[in-house]
């Protein structure tokens, strides 16, 4: 269902979710695709590819740079793959639009080739700090460029690239990723150690395309490629999409849902272990394996939650989603404190100061500290409204707190939610809700 730009949509008090939903694919497993299929040496298939704001993004900088890109009439795009170095400069500058992982990523490829490319994309994209990736690109020997060493636009003009050990200040998959893609064109191994566990879909496809990947604890080694080969990747469907309804179900009092084919990635699953410790009803079925990834129905019914202090190495495996349990402790009796979550800040808005204006706008009794905020729970959601900013996880966000509100919540700017989640409005419909849009 499309939304108009800036709309403002209605989300009100909601009886019991129940049924089966089939969410979208995942985008950070989409990105990834779409860049690792195009340095490969042979037309690789993408099954499920997210077509979302974000991922097109990434599939356009592809084919700016002279990869093909062919479309079914199912919409499954056929990546033809240029080659580990063949990858063309374009005349201008590629724009990304908001898509972070983008921006980040694609230095990491573009270190390998012939040529200057220049990324560049919306105003909250040039609030973005890049210099996370320029210093150790740099290190690495990559010239690359930004506006004050931090910001885009960001030019990238190769080099001779040597191998690094780098230690990562702060727990990122976005840098992790660039500099091993970078590795694949350095002189010897390259090896990026995590201050605590971040996703790892970059290794787990690299390795699958033929690279030389070894993990050792928290580090990750790669070795220098010749060449990527793969023929089809089977994307799996997001969790972190899937987040929004397994805290949806487990607040509002009557609901079972069924995820369909959810991928839980144990770099992934920190939500469900936090809200299982919390005493959500939350079950894996029909595991299985899908491209590497660990693949799960999830079944998820409403339960009475209790408080708790969430911090150490969970966070980073629950990053995008710990706004989402802020809502949820709302709802839980006691107090539940995160910490350990600053790159919270560092996202498409600053998320701690955003969630916690929000939320306590709405009547969730919430304070924001430094690295993470405390909420105190029973009270729930009143009404009001809900200001996205542009950020497509707070308008979602707003929209499960909507519908467990006492009075019904508005959304602001909901359209944001195409840059993951196109299909949002049209999946609540198929469990009997509907708005004001």
């Amino acid at each position: 269902m499309a939304v108009a730009p800036g709309s403002s949509i209605m989300f009100m008090p909601s009886g019991g979710l129940r049924g089966t939903l089939q969410v979208p694919a995942d985008k950070s497993v989409s990105h990834r695709a779409a860049i690792i299929a195009a340095i490969s040496d042979s037309p690789v298939r993408i099954n499920n590819f997210l077509r979302a704001a974000d991922t097109s993004s990434t599939l356009r900088a592809m084919a700016t740079c002279g990869v093909e890109i062919e479309n079914l009439d199912d919409g499954t795009p056929i990546v033809h793959g240029a080659g580990l170095r063949g990858l063309r400069p374009p005349r201008g500058t590629i724009d990304i639009g908001n898509s972070g992982t983008s921006i980040r990523l694609l230095p990491g490829v573009f270190s390998g080739q012939s040529g200057s490319f220049t990324l560049d994309g919306d105003e909250s994209i040039r609030l973005r700090p890049m210099d996370r990736i320029v210093f150790p690109l740099r290190e690495m020997g990559v010239r690359i460029q930004a506006k004050e060493d931090r910001f885009a636009p960001v030019t990238v003009a190769g080099g001779r690239l040597h191998g690094i050990r780098y230690e990562m200040p702060v727990a990122s998959a976005q840098v992790k990723s660039a500099l091993l893609l970078a590795g694949l064109y350095a002189d010897g191994p390259t090896e990026v150690v995590e201050p605590a566990v971040c996703r790892d879909h970059t290794e787990i496809m690299l390795a699958a395309a033929g690279a030389r990947v070894e993990k050792e604890g928290l580090l990750t080694r790669i070795h220098p490629a010749g060449r990527l080969h793969l023929e089809e990747i089977d994307v799996i469907a997001d969790i972190s999409s899937a987040a929004f309804w397994l805290v949806a179900a487990t607040i509002i009092s009557g609901s079972e849902l069924t995820l369909a084919g959810v991928g839980v990635n144990p770099t992934r699953t920190g939500l469900i272990d936090i809200l299982l410790e919390m005493g959500a009803d939350i079950t894996l079925e029909n595991e299985r394996r899908q491209s590497g990834e660990p693949v799960a129905d999830i079944r998820v019914r409403h339960a009475k939650l209790h408080g708790l202090v969430v911090g150490g190495g969970i966070t980073g495996r629950a990053i995008d989603e710990l706004p989402l349990l802020a809502l949820a402790g709302a709802y839980a009796e006691g107090e539940t404190l995160v910490t350990g979550a600053a790159e919270l800040r560092l996202k498409e808005s600053d998320r701690i100061t955003g969630l916690v204006d929000n939320l306590a706008g709405i009547g969730i009794h919430i304070q924001g500290c430094e690295e993470g905020f405390l909420v105190r729970g029973i009270h729930g959601a009143l009404g009001g409204r809900i200001r996205s900013h542009g950020d497509h996880r707070m308008a979602m966000l707003g929209a499960v707190a909507g519908l467990a509100s006492s009075e019904g919540i508005a959304v602001d700017d909901f359209d944001c939610v195409a840059v993951s989640y196109p299909a949002f409005l049209d999946d609540l419909e198929k469990l009997g809700e509907r708005g004001s849009w």
